[in-house]
């Protein structure tokens, strides 16, 4: 359950950010989380933004070391 909220959050972030021209998608998670990982989403997983919710989870959790502060502390509130 919780991965699968996290892996909202993150895919409604990213896909928010590809397609700025289209209609914003409806945002899981608090507006602090989004703005906490949507850099770090667009930086280290921009090439699997499409690849579904859990591929993102997994590339977020593959580059860990360098995430931002504020998004490992989202995935840990999250249970990641």
């Amino acid at each position: 359950m919780r991965k699968s909220f996290l892996a909202l959050i993150l895919v409604s972030l990213s896909a928010a950010t590809a397609a700025s021209a289209q209609p914003q998608p409806q945002r899981s998670g608090t507006p602090a989380e989004q703005a906490a990982c949507s850099r770090d989403v667009q930086r280290h997983c921009r090439p699997v933004i499409d690849q579904g919710d859990f591929t993102i989870l997994a590339c977020l959790q593959e580059h860990r070391p360098k995430l931002s502060k504020a998004c490992d502390q989202v995935l840990k509130d999250h249970g990641q």
